[in-house]
């Protein structure tokens, strides 16, 4: 036993008379130490081995070619020779094993990956390391080569690695692989490497469930076009066989009957088939008796709905913690809402929101800046299917408060609050007046395919904080306030001759309120008026009906939990009341729930509430990709 002196003790610190620095029980401390080179030193080692030939124990052959190894450096990294070396196969006895099936390219690039941890990967070896690491299942370098195949994907290649993702099992390639090529579907058409794909390719393509970026009519053409090329050799029965499973992948239901009976691709079986298969959707599109419609993809200026579902996006507002540019948006198919997207600006609230060829605008609105209020022209436009923003040409004039409807394939702008009148009412030619009187209020247009806006027609009154929609060539605009007035008249723009006319005003002034369009009703929902005497708030519950065809007003129905500043959007026959809050004077924000009112049945609902409390928000219709698993889903809320 090694004895250690007294004072050496003492010159370390670790002895003394009473125990001090054993824990004071005489017992000596545990020293832990941990190399953080050992790993590097361990690899370089064994990697220094091999490079001699020192303690080698198998030897692989692949492809003629011989490659020397540690049996414990390859069970340690695959476990296909772990499985081999620790159990009872003939194979752990051997010196020189055969691995049939792998490239020796691979091998080679393998073995150096095991001793070094590094592996270089190009488009040129990938597919010998992709079939040697599968073949011995090496877990970490197939998904090396996964990932890097996805950053390599581009329309010359993805026909090649989407047969790859199939060859080796490689599911979460191959889904990312079939979302790039029904997302550049039309230019993947135009290559030749399209007719490369075999018929269980494009069957599998065709039957995803993923946005396109073309119409359904343009999806029947180039599945047309490739039955064309690649079933002609076929014998009648198979091309029959095929081009019925291949058609019964289209949505014919979405395509116009006219254009599938022009198809010139079609010899006479193949058009017999088409319309057959035409016939057998199109029943089974068909709505039960007594039951409306529902839009189709055409009329809400959606390319496709491949992939794609009507979404209740709820856009900023104010919430426990502050205003928010936050997006939101809820699928009926999950019952979940999930984070969506930012507003790519400063937090502002107050702004226009509109959605064209779904597109969601943003645009205007007002923002704190050393406590003073901004009101800027900006607008931004986001495109759910590819997940992106971009600017627009601003306003001709800064905005907030104001409406901002789409009609005829453009965004207008009417009224709200400007810099120029001091926050105040914007004015139009005639500047500010009151309701009825000489005065105007500001309006312009815009065109997403010039990115300009024209200022058009004002408003023969001023107004701010008020609603507006649009039916055929027509924008009406209601209520809203003039300086201190809350308004219950209502304007008319034809939008093709710019002549502004009144009409029939509501049964109640409204001010923060929204009109919403369902089938040929005008709904107005929401808002709040003042009372003469006592010059406080008065919420507003009932939602009130004009049909176009009498110029008359009637309610429908009350609200059950009247609120202010409630995000309202109507989904088909059903409006929807998200958010707001419950009493100005004591400003009650404890309003996460959600009412639906079905205009059909005339019954109210409640539906699961929002995850926070918000208010002061906005709330639009959006078709999103189903696919979209990165977004995070926002926590459900807490139960009262």
């Amino acid at each position: 036993m090694v004895r250690v002196k007294d004072f050496g003790r003492r010159r370390c610190g670790v002895g003394g008379g009473s125990g001090e620095g054993r824990g004071g029980s005489g017992q000596s401390l545990n020293y832990e130490f941990e190399s953080p080179s050992h790993t590097g030193t361990l690899l370089t080692g064994l990697n220094a081995l091999r490079a001699k030939g020192l303690l080698l124990d198998v030897t692989l052959i692949t492809e003629g070619q011989a490659f020397q190894a540690h049996r414990v450096v390859l069970a340690s990294v695959s476990d296909y020779f772990r499985a081999m070396f620790t159990d009872a196969m003939r194979e752990s006895r051997l010196s020189e094993i055969c691995v049939g099936g792998v490239p020796a390219a691979g091998m080679r690039l393998l073995l150096d990956y095991a001793y070094s941890s590094r592996l270089s990967l190009n488009l040129d070896n990938i597919q010998d390391v992709l079939a040697a690491a599968s073949h011995i299942q090496v877990v970490a370098v197939v998904e090396a080569c996964s990932n890097y195949l996805q950053t390599q994907l581009d329309l010359e290649n993805c026909v090649d690695i989407a047969t790859l993702s199939e060859t080796y099992s490689l599911e979460g390639l191959r889904s990312v692989v079939y979302r790039f090529m029904s997302s550049h579907l039309v230019e993947l058409a135009q290559s030749a490497d399209f007719c490369r794909l075999s018929k269980m390719q494009l069957e599998h393509l065709l039957a995803c469930d993923l946005p396109v970026n073309c119409s359904e009519a343009d999806v029947l053409a180039v599945t047309l076009q490739w039955i064309d090329i690649n079933l002609s050799t076929l014998s009648a029965g198979q091309r029959a066989h095929w081009a019925q499973r291949l058609l019964r992948r289209v949505h014919l239901s979405e395509v116009p009957v006219e254009t599938v009976v022009r198809m010139e691709q079609c010899d006479a079986a193949l058009k017999r088939l088409l319309c057959a298969e035409l016939l057998r959707q199109t029943k089974m599109a068909a709505p039960p008796p007594h039951s409306p419609p529902l839009p189709s993809p055409h009329s809400s200026s959606l390319l496709n709905s491949r992939g794609m579902e009507l979404a209740v996006v709820k856009v900023g507002g104010f919430g426990i913690g502050g205003i928010t540019n936050e997006i939101t948006y809820f699928l009926p198919s999950t019952n979940k809402w999930r984070h969506l997207t930012s507003i790519p600006h400063v937090e502002q609230c107050n702004y226009g929101t509109a959605v064209l060829d779904n597109d969601l605008y943003v645009v205007g609105g007002c923002f704190n800046q050393s406590l003073q209020e901004n009101i800027h022209p900006f607008g931004f436009r986001y495109n759910p299917m590819e997940d992106l923003w971009s600017t627009m040409a601003p306003m001709e004039q800064e905005r907030c408060r104001f409406s901002l409807t789409v009609v005829g394939g453009r965004l207008w702008a009417v009224g709200g609050a400007s810099e120029e009148g001091g926050g105040g009412a914007m004015g139009g030619d005639g500047g500010e007046g009151e309701e009825g009187q000489e005065g105007g209020c500001a309006c312009e247009c815009y065109s997403p395919l010039d990115d300009c806006w024209d200022l058009v027609t004002p408003l023969p009154a001023a107004r701010t904080q008020h609603a507006a929609a649009a039916y055929g060539h027509h924008l009406y605009v209601s209520g809203g306030l003039d300086r201190d007035t809350a308004l219950c008249s209502v304007w008319r723009l034809d939008t093709v001759t710019g002549e502004w006319e009144p009409r029939a005003g509501m049964l109640t002034p409204r001010v923060d309120h929204t009109m919403v369009r369902v089938g040929e009703r005008m709904l107005v929902c929401g808002g709040w008026y003042e009372d003469v005497e006592t010059g406080n708030r008065v919420l507003v519950d009932t939602v009130d009906c004009y049909r176009l065809d009498e110029d008359a007003w009637h309610t429908v129905t009350r609200v059950p939990t009247p609120r202010y500043h409630a995000g309202i959007v109507a989904v088909h026959s059903t409006i929807y009341f998200i958010g707001g809050f419950h009493s100005d004077a004591m400003f009650d924000r404890a309003t996460a729930v959600i009412e639906c009112y079905n205009l059909d049945t005339d019954e109210w609902t409640t539906g699961e509430k929002y995850p926070a409390d918000v208010w002061e928000h906005t709330c639009v219709t959006l078709y999103i990709p189903r696919c979209r698993d990165d977004m995070e889903v926002m926590p459900s809320p807490p139960t009262s």
